[in-house]
Parts: C-alpha cells; structure tokens; sequence
C-alpha cells in the first residue's frame, strides 16, 4: 500500500515472452492526499450547510459533496470551512468531503447526515395606525413555532421579542413615525430557527390636530400652515365641496392651494403619509373661500347727480365695497351689505366702477368694469356776444363731455337752431324786437342731448323805424314823424350833411331837429334803440334847409332912375330876388347872379330893401336889409355964363325936394368945384386956366354927402369963351 502525500519512482520493463527486458521506462508520480474526517455539518441557511473537516498535508483543495438521492450538489474550497449552496431547505443531506493534490483526489471521507433549516417566511408587515405593527406570514410547514423580534432602528429603546404558532403578530405601543427593524424565524421540531426574514418599516406617522389657515393675496389661494409636523413625513390636506376635492401636500409645515373656487365652504381633512400609509387627523375644519366677483352690475342715473350702482347678490359675501372713480383721478367708495349704493355724480364725467365683496376670508377676485357716461355739462354762462334786429351772436364756455353744441331760439311759434361743435353759434333769420328763449344743449356721441339745460330769455334788437314824413317846425327846425313798431325802444335821428351831424331822440313817435345851419342839404335817417341793441337805420328822407341870406348886400345908384343891388354869395341859393319897394312904387330883379340892375327908381325916395335866397328845390329865405334911399334928382336947366376970361357961372333948376347942390369942372389939368350956398341955383367958379376943355356936371349931394357922377354933363372950352 502506498503512502499518501508521497513522490514515487516508477519504472516499467518491456519484455518478450521469453522474459527478457526488451526496454524500460522511469517515472516519478505523487500520491493523492489523506482522506479527510468531517469533525461536524451544520446549516445556517436554508439553502446551504456548512462543513468543518481535519486539513490534511499536501492538500491543495477539497471537494466538498452533498447528496440527496441521486441530487449531487459540489464546491471547492480550500480550507476548513467550506459551504454547500444551492440546496432544498428543510431537506437531510449526506456531506463527504474529499482533498485533493496535483496527484488528484483522495477518497470520500466518511459521511456525516446534516439537513438544511427552515427557509424564511414569506411575510407582510404593514402598519395600521402610529403605534402598531402587524406582521402576518404564510404557514410554513416544517414548522413548529414562529419567533418575531422587533425593535428601533436607531438602536433607542426596548427590543420585544415574541414567539407564536400563529402566523402573524401585532406589535402595539409603538412610536409613531418611528422605523424599526423586524426579523421573524420559522423553529423547526429540532429547535432550529430557519432563514431570517428581516423587515424595516415605519409606524405611520401621528396626525398633527392643529393647522392655521391663512388666505393669500389674489382671493383664490390659501395656505395651510401644519403645527406639529415631523421629518420624513408628508403631508396631505384635502379640502372637499360637494363632489369636488382638492387636495396639496407637503413635507414640512407651509401647504399652498392657489385654484379654490370662490364663494365656496370646503371641509378640510389632513393626512400624515409615510410608507407605512397615512394616520388621517382626528380633527376637520371648515375653511371658507372668498366670494366670488359679484355680476350683473348695473348702472342708472334716475335722478340728475345720482348715480345708482346695483349688482347680483354673492353666496358667501358678508359686505360689498364699490369703487367708483371719475377720469378725473378722484375715487370714492361705499361699503353696504345691501345690493345697491348711490353715489353723487357731475355732468361730462366718464365714471368706471368696479365692485368687490367681502367675507372673513377676504376680497373677491376683480370682476367686471363698467363705465358710465353722464350727460355732458349744459353751458351756464352763455349770453349774447351779438346782438341785431335779425341775429343773435351767442358765445359760451366749453363744458365738460360735450363733442357738439345745438343752439335753439324759440318765439313760441317757430324754432330756429344751429349746430357747431364750437362754443359760438349766430342765429340769424330772427325777427326784429321779439323776445325769444334761447337754450344751448350739450350733446356727446354716448348720451345724446342734455335735455336739462336751462333757457335764457334773449330779445332782438328793434325793428328798423319807417319815417312817415318831416315837417319845418321853423327856418332851423324840422320834426321827424315815424311808425311806431318797436315795443320799449327809443329813437334817434340824425340829420347828416356837409355842414355836419345832428340828432335829437324821443320815445314818441316824433323828434325834432333844432338849429340846423340854413343853406345845407340833408339825408334823415333813424334807429330804433333798446337794451338788446339798435336797429338797423330806417330808409333815409332828404332834407333841405331854406338858403342862407347873403352875409353882404349893397346898393349903389348907377343913374338918376337906376340902382345896383349887389350882395355877397349866399349858402344854398341858386337864385336871388331883389325888392326895392316904396309908396311911390317897387323894382324887382330876379337873377342867379350875386348883383341886379334895378331900373324906375324914383329919385330922392327912400325904399326897403328885401332879398329872396332861392334854393335849387325852391327853398326861400327872406333877407331884409336896411332901408335905401335913392340919390337927390339931378338939377335941370343946367346953363353955363362967363363971367371973365378966366370965370365962369353955372346955374340950374333946382329939383323937388331939398338939397345941396356941388358942380365939378373936369379938365385935362386940374378938376374944379363949387358948392353953392343951399339957397342959391347957382355957383360961379373962377381961376379957371385957359386953353383947356371941361366938363361940367351939377349934381345934388346924397346923405353921405358924396357927389352924384351920373347928372347931364356940360362941355365948356376954354379956347372958345376966351379968344
């Protein structure tokens, strides 16, 4: 027999039959290893069994064999201790172990009987409330009883450990939220646990009983704020109305809904949840959303200032607020618990209005924006700018809201009106003197007309008077007569001309005009005048005062028998009567000269003197002047007598009447006169040069004792009386 574990030299002959050593080969091999002896085999797992053997020298490896039937299970190891996997729980095993060397493998050793333990159980565990688990588990049955241990993860606490033949057990006065680690082990009728089953799991949490809610800005959002909350736990809030729930969850303390329906009351509920499940808490609220915008706003204006602003009733609102601002900047409010608010209102305002309800929740979201229009402003200050006998001019200031203006004037019979969108409006066509109401409405795209506004009472200006004739009151006065058609007017009328302007005014139905220059023409014409205006002029009458008299008049006598009347021009005569008139008989001269010839004037005859100025139209004006007398009558019987040859007598026949008598002696050389005593018809005169011829006249002295140059003239020679 050979030795284990040990080199051998080996050598083989090759022999024929006769036994001879033909050839021969050397070879060294090693033996295997010992047989080992299992000392014991045992299982700690299920699926496995574990063996323990004595080493032996020069063994490389061992091969480890379990056999169950005609099932082989093999492994290697290369040391005490090996295990053998893959096997049946609960199943009897027969282990031999064999070592093995580079030679190869010793014998089997001698076999040990081992069985496999229990597997684990298959269990569920779950927690149904904060302080309890229950673990429950499928028979097993192999089995004779169960050991359940459970305790903290964290290591805290008491470790509790039961065992049963049931197959489940409720852990109970736990902490919640808590994890913990569970092993159950299936005994088997040896007194050997199986396989672990090892299980962490949570208690469910505890259910906080306490929250805040608080609405956030925006109406339709709140927060829920969780006292009592633990880490590693989530939260879930769930707010139910009716079939609708809406649910927000968390892991810490703040919880934020932001899609809540308005006007609505929600019963809240909250849940702790881990991955044992959820606690629900013990307590619900009831948490009430914000209303809802209220609709249906309307707007009337009943009552001119007032604005009345209603709307539809909100479910859930305890109050409503109205925001009423004018395009002016300036807002007002009214808070009532009513459906309605009244707010004081201006012509021409654009007011938008928003209203809002309320309850302990808060504002409502923004809801509809109305604007309404008032009627634009009436104009107050309008009044006449204008004023005729067939217009008005009206002007006013701009109003608040109008876009367009109508302007109405009304008699009580016809109306007569303008439309403009400026602040100024003529109505024309009027009748003259009638008192009219004049209204200007304000009128805007958005309301029409301001039927409101107020009227003005407006009266024309005076008809135009109608002059009915002009009658000379005297040379420089003349009376103006009219219709009477104006009611409260008064007239005046003026006389205008070259000579200038008068006028004269009167409420009756005549007026007269003093003192107007004589010789001048005139257009007459009149207004009618009144509070509202004046008239427009009548039609004017032409007016002619009679001619001026001549500012100068002389009258000089040409002959014994003619006088020259002459005068000066006077204004506004075209023509000129002349009147030299006596008891003895009148001269008369008519001409459009400024002098006239009056012939058949008695001599030494005192006469009155008149003048007619005649106008172009027939006008005349008297002139008297002062008296004339005429010249003495020339002497007659004129005879001349020498007396010497340088002297000479002339002698006549006196006239009727008495005067003084001159005689002149006109020569190319000297002039001679005599004046004669009044009681002498003759006069001598003396140194009279020679040689010269003279020209004799005797002729009575006038008042102005002027010598009279149209008596009969005398030629006396000197030459021939003196040889």
């Amino acid at each position: 027999m050979l030795i284990p574990n040990t080199n051998y030299k080996i050598t083989v002959d090759a022999m024929d039959t006769e036994g001879n050593i033909l050839d021969e080969a050397q070879t060294h091999q090693l033996t295997a290893p010992e047989v080992p002896s299992i000392d014991q085999a045992y299982s700690k797992v299920s699926d496995s069994i574990t063996v323990e053997w004595t080493e032996e020298p020069g063994a490389t490896k061992y091969l480890l064999i379990a056999q169950n039937g005609e099932s082989f299970f093999e492994t290697f190891a290369s040391n005490s201790p090996g295990t053998i996997t893959g096997l049946q729980d609960a199943t009897p095993y027969i282990i031999t172990v064999r070592s093995i060397n580079s030679a190869g493998k010793s014998q089997p050793s001698l076999p040990k009987i081992a069985i496999t333990v229990l597997s684990s159980v298959s269990a569920i565990v779950e927690s149904p409330s904060s302080n309890s688990i229950i673990v429950s588990w499928s028979e097993l049955p192999p089995a004779v009883m169960y050991s359940a241990v459970i305790m903290r993860a964290d290591g805290l606490g008491t470790r509790w450990s039961e065992n049963t033949t049931s197959t489940f057990f409720n852990f109970t006065s736990l902490d919640p939220g808590t994890a913990y680690i569970i092993k159950i082990n299936a005994w088997d009728s040896s007194g050997i646990p199986g396989d672990d089953s090892t299980f962490n799991y949570v208690t469910r949490p505890s259910a906080p009983s306490e929250i805040q809610i608080i609405n956030t800005p925006g109406g339709l959002g709140a927060q829920f704020i969780i006292n009592g909350t633990d880490a590693g736990t989530n939260y879930t809030i769930h707010l139910v109305s009716g079939d609708t729930s809406i649910n927000c969850s968390t892991t810490d303390s703040l919880c934020t809904i932001s899609s809540l329906q308005c006007s609505t009351e929600y019963k809240v509920y909250l849940e702790a949840i881990n991955e044992a499940g959820s606690t629900p808490s013990s307590n619900s609220w009831i948490f009430t959303s914000v209303p809802c915008a209220p609709s249906g706003i309307a707007v009337a204006e009943a009552d001119p200032g007032t604005l009345t602003v209603s709307w539809s009733s909100v479910n859930l609102s305890d109050y409503y607020v109205v925001f009423v601002k004018s395009d002016d900047g300036l807002e007002v409010h009214c808070n009532t618990s009513q459906t309605q608010c009244f707010f004081p209102s201006e012509c021409g305002f654009i007011y938008s209005m928003s209203v809002f309800a309320y309850n302990r929740a808060g504002q409502s979201p923004p809801g509809e924006i109305v604007s309404y229009t008032t009627v634009s402003c009436c104009p107050a200050d309008f009044g006449p700018a204008f004023v005729s006998s067939d217009t008005l001019e009206i002007v006013w200031s701009p109003v608040r809201g109008a876009e367009l203006y109508e302007t109405r004037a009304d008699d009580g019979f016809n109306v007569i009106f303008c439309n403009d969108t400026a602040t100024v409006c003529a109505l024309s066509g009027l009748q003259c003197d009638t008192q009219y109401n004049v209204t200007v409405f304000s009128l805007s795209e958005s309301k029409g007309s301001n039927a409101s506004c107020a009227s003005k009472s407006m009266r024309t200006a005076p008809c135009s008077p109608e002059i009915t004739n002009i009658t000379m009151s005297n040379a420089t006065s003349f009376t103006v007569h009219w219709k009477p058609n104006n009611m409260n007017a008064w007239y005046t009328v003026t006389a205008s001309g070259e000579a200038g302007l008068w006028e004269c005014t009167s409420s009756n139905t005549y007026c007269s005009l003093m003192d107007l220059p004589c010789g001048s023409e005139y257009l007459v014409s009149m207004v009618a005048n009144s509070s509202e205006g004046t008239s427009l002029p009548s039609y004017s009458m032409s007016l002619e005062t009679a001619p001026c008299c001549p500012a100068n008049l002389s009258v000089a006598q040409v002959t014994q028998s003619m006088t020259n009347v002459s005068w000066s021009v006077a204004t506004g005569a075209q023509t000129y009567t002349t009147v030299l008139e006596s008891t003895k008989g009148r001269a008369k001269c008519h001409t459009d000269e400024g002098h006239c010839l009056l012939g058949c004037i008695t001599c030494g005859t005192s006469y009155s003197v008149s003048l007619q100025a005649i106008s172009k139209t027939g006008e005349t004006t008297v002139c008297n002047y002062h008296g004339y007398s005429s010249s003495p009558c020339c002497p007659s019987g004129v005879k001349l007598y020498r007396l010497s040859n340088n002297a000479t007598r002339v002698s006549w026949r006196a006239s009727a009447g008495p005067s003084n008598y001159t005689v002149t002696l006109y020569g190319s050389k000297a002039n001679f006169t005599c004046n004669p005593n009044s009681n002498y018809s003759y006069c001598d005169i003396t140194d009279i040069p020679c040689g010269d011829v003279y020209t004799v006249v005797v002729s009575p002295i006038s008042t102005s004792e002027n010598q009279l140059l149209f008596c009969s003239k005398k030629i006396y020679s000197g030459k021939i009386l003196f040889p």
